[in-house]
């Protein structure tokens, strides 16, 4: 969900400068935490891992550009319950700024914008987890529904920025009403296909039971909290 260069300009761009450093502070906030409980080896080899999965996600997936922004299957939910919320924000920053610097420069003045749309959301998902989820259910027990629930916040969450970025920069003209309805009708089909993702990587994760305890997985995604 890139969003495609102009949309926000001038002077307004600076709202994104200021969205993006609360969005990493908590961020970052969430990654101390983690770290704090279980270590700071762990939680950056996580990161690691986020990093180079979101950048594969960016640039090796396919992609297209459909109205304000970008469609990706950025898989946010898979992070979140595979890695946790800390490393997975800090791997959606990474990955955002390796691509921006080394294979799409043309993105850098959107990275506020950019970063804001991918973690907020995330934060957001985070909460409903702890609400939807049972105390007692590992990560790996999560059903579909709950899953579709999780990737509908997300990507929901994603479309809901973007769509604001857009009336931010260009207003509510017809032509720009059209471009965020053709956006957030493109990524419907990441909501439908993410919880499918999901499910596959948690029966993968079920079956590598092995990982349990391992410093490269959320200690969530095995046992209860």
């Amino acid at each position: 969900m890139h969003i495609e260069p102009g949309v926000v300009d001038g002077a307004k761009i600076l709202l994104s400068y200021g969205t993006a450093a609360a969005a990493l502070g908590l961020g970052a906030r969430l990654a101390w935490q983690a770290a704090q409980k279980e270590g700071v080896l762990s939680v950056l080899l996580r990161a690691v891992i986020a990093s180079v999965m979101v950048f594969g996600f960016f640039e090796v997936l396919p992609h297209e550009p459909v109205g304000v922004s970008e469609v990706h299957l950025i898989m946010g939910t898979t992070l979140l319950l595979i890695l946790g919320v800390g490393p997975a924000a800090l791997g959606l920053t990474a990955g955002l700024a390796i691509q921006g610097l080394f294979f799409a420069p043309a993105d850098l003045p959107q990275f506020g914008m950019n970063v804001t749309t991918l973690l907020v959301p995330l934060f957001a998902t985070a909460v409903l987890a702890k609400r939807i989820v049972a105390p007692n259910v590992a990560y790996v027990d999560l059903s579909y529904r709950q899953a579709l629930k999780l990737s509908a916040a997300y990507q929901g969450g994603i479309v809901v920025w973007v769509g604001f970025w857009a009336l931010y920069g260009n207003g509510f003209a017809a032509s720009n009403l059209v471009e965020i309805a053709q956006f957030g009708g493109a990524y419907m089909t990441v909501v439908l296909l993410e919880p499918l993702v999901d499910m596959g990587v948690l029966a993968a994760a079920k079956l590598l039971h092995n990982l349990k305890g391992s410093p490269v997985v959320e200690p969530r995604l095995y046992s209860a909290a």
